[in-house]
């Protein structure tokens, strides 16, 4: 759905490169006069931002891996060298860990920004998929890059992570001695975390090449959830969504480097400033901020294999959204129901995670079996049903009429 290109270059050597590779007319295509719906409001700038936020965590990282040392001895020597020793060590590594946040939170709004606006039906269902397995990689990245530091916090946590897998009956064991290496967390562990850290980006930024690619086949959605009917109900790419983009990164540039320069520690955890020493277990272990949803679930439930599955479960129900979800209306504008609904989800994730930062014991993990069971119920039980019985709000006739009541 690229925009038709007129892009017609007037340097002599701009002409006979569009004449055999015509690189200019596909970026004035997709990002120039593609069409955009008018009625986009600004969290679908969000998009952007996290394109931004990968190439800063690309970049960074680059330059992080000259000056990092993959060994139990040196690494976590090698980070405090970068800190002190390397100019503007400090600034590159308090940007890379600080942006790991910083795009998380941008996918969590990208993510629940679909969700609100039905932007995972029919025709985006595999728009939504890629999505789902750029989530799933920034995890496995961002898990990977934690245990770096080689601190306290890295050394357990890899421990603890790692050992899910030997819940898997037959495959476990195999599985974890592999993933370490040997038989227990060792040298072998951080090569192949380093290596494989170094690598996801880059596989990333590759499936995030394919859901732009599928976003220019099937068109945006909109807040409306309507389809663009006519030239009425859309803009040029540029310079309407540029100019939104734009102002919000700055924006979102100007959080980041608040955290990035004021509280640069604030999101992470005082014992990672220790060196990993295996002879001594920390008092309470805990992954990073984005995890902690899914650590709660994985604790809710007592059973080791059970939980495991429920932790992958709960990422991977994701992906199936597109057919739990049966209603025809795309929009939660004119789905009321549905709305309440999922604001009591955004609360029940948000809650979720406060848990995964509590003790597992009491009433904290009576809690959080509620609301494990609700996190499931809403996409198996609530969402199916919602589509039976739910007396949806009518429908504006085009985007441009939308608009127009919108302002009436």
């Amino acid at each position: 759905m690229s925009g038709h290109s007129t892009y017609q270059p007037q340097n002599p050597v701009l002409q006979w490169l569009e004449k055999r590779l015509p690189i200019g007319g596909l970026i004035h295509s997709s990002f120039v006069a593609y069409p955009t719906p008018r009625n986009l409001n600004y969290w679908w700038t969000f998009g952007g931002i996290l394109s931004f936020m990968l190439g800063v965590q690309i970049i960074t990282g680059i330059v992080l891996a000259m000056h990092y040392t993959p060994h139990v001895d040196l690494a976590f020597k090698s980070v405090e060298g970068i800190m002190r020793d390397v100019n503007y060590g400090w600034l590159l590594r308090y940007l890379h860990s600080n942006g790991a946040s910083m795009f998380f939170i941008a996918v969590y709004i990208h993510i629940f920004r679909g969700m609100y606006y039905g932007s995972y039906k029919e025709p985006r269902e595999v728009l939504w998929i890629l999505g789902v397995i750029i989530y799933l990689l920034m995890m496995a990245t961002g898990f990977l890059g934690y245990t770096l530091p080689w601190g306290q916090m890295s050394f357990w946590g890899a421990t603890v992570i790692t050992n899910f897998f030997s819940a898997f009956p037959g495959i476990g064991e195999p599985l974890v001695t592999w993933l370490w290496g040997g038989y227990a967390v060792g040298n072998p562990t951080l090569n192949r975390f380093y290596s494989l850290h170094y690598l996801l980006p880059f596989v990333i930024a590759g499936v995030v090449v394919l859901h732009v690619w599928a976003l220019h086949v099937v068109g945006q959605n909109n807040p409306a959830g309507i389809e663009p009917k006519s030239d009425k109900d859309s803009v040029p790419f540029t310079p309407y969504a540029t100019v939104k983009d734009g102002f919000m990164m700055v924006c979102f540039c100007l959080f980041f480097a608040w955290f990035a320069f004021y509280i640069p520690n604030y999101l992470g955890h005082a014992d990672n400033y220790i060196p990993a020493n295996p002879a001594v277990t920390p008092a309470h272990i805990v992954p990073e901020w984005y995890y902690l949803p899914f650590y709660a679930i994985l604790r809710a439930i007592p059973d080791k294999l059970l939980g495991v599955l429920a932790l992958f479960g709960s990422i991977i129900i994701l992906a199936f959204l597109p057919w739990l979800d049966t209603s025809k209306v795309r929009s939660a504008r004119y789905r009321p129901l549905y709305r309440q609904f999922f604001w009591v989800f955004v609360v029940v994730c948000v809650l979720l995670g406060w848990l995964g930062a509590k003790p597992a014991e009491g009433i904290y993990t009576l809690i959080a079996q509620v609301l494990t069971a609700y996190y499931f119920a809403h996409f198996i039980i609530i969402l199916p049903l919602l589509g039976i019985f739910e007396k949806t709000k009518p429908l504006p006739n085009s985007i441009s009429e939308s608009v127009l009541s919108a302002k009436a």
